[in-house]
């Protein structure tokens, strides 16, 4: 299933929209041909509404307040509770947290550009604050398709969703994260003609503020401390799923 227009293999990732994601995440974008915020699926705990990021006593969280949410709830469902200023907050903590950080201006600017506009539900926040983080280190989201899954109109759930998905998209390869490996059925992929790779993230050290270099802190962090020049840090690459998973498996057996 090659792009129809071009003859070359296309790369899908599907992933549900998170407010301003760490590194890695701009690693998948920057490997996929067609990014899919997953936008139509149960809300759960996670880094969805809230990130880390580093400052002098550790690591601390910034956090969307989320308002009046109910078990079961999508991710396009779910509303911001807009009755505290928590964006004067997130600048506040980003401000103190990166207080003499070569590039904490331009990061700055970057939140500012999401925070002007007004966001109701939790994936349009999140899905702005990831395309601020790409148009920021442009070239990883150069001839890139963005869209949400919720406007596909692609019904079921799972791995066979999944799949569907790539198939309206012309994909040959789905690109996915770590935490796929407890469910996604690989070989029904194959039996599509669609290769799975996880991404094999780079972690690439770079000089951080506040002590010992951690990359799992939002890709601001990325932005104060190295401006643009941060691109040669989003250095990940795809690994087949049963390369991934042999090491994997190896990594558990050893401890």
């Amino acid at each position: 299933m090659p792009d129809s227009r071009t003859g070359l293999p296309r790369c899908a990732v599907i992933s549900q929209p998170m407010y301003f994601p760490w590194v890695g995440m701009l690693e998948q974008i920057k490997h996929a041909d067609v990014f899919v915020h997953y936008d139509d699926v149960q809300f759960a705990r996670g880094f969805f509404n809230r990130v880390q990021i580093k400052t002098r006593t550790g690591t601390s969280w910034l956090t969307v307040p989320l308002a009046g949410q109910k078990r079961g709830q999508l991710i396009n469902e779910v509303q911001i509770d807009n009755r505290a200023d928590w964006k004067r907050s997130h600048i506040d903590q980003l401000k103190q947290a990166y207080e003499g950080a070569p590039f904490k201006r331009e990061m700055l600017d970057v939140v500012d550009a999401v925070f002007c506009a007004q966001h109701r539900t939790l994936a349009d926040l999140a899905q702005t604050s990831m395309g601020a983080l790409v148009n920021y280190f442009a070239p990883i989201g150069a001839d890139k398709s963005f869209m949400a899954s919720s406007a596909l109109g692609i019904p079921g759930s799972g791995t066979q969703r999944l799949i569907d998905i790539c198939i309206a998209l012309r994909a040959t390869s789905y690109l996915t994260g770590h935490g796929a490996k407890h469910y996604l059925e690989h070989q029904a992929f194959e039996a599509e003609g669609i290769s799975v790779s996880y991404m094999a993230y780079g972690c690439k050290p770079y000089t951080q503020m506040h002590g010992e270099f951690t990359p799992y802190v939002s890709a601001l962090d990325l932005i104060a401390n190295r401006g643009r020049d941060g691109i040669a840090e989003i250095n990940g690459r795809p690994e087949p799923w049963r390369e991934f998973l042999h090491k994997s498996t190896q990594i558990t057996t050893s401890l």
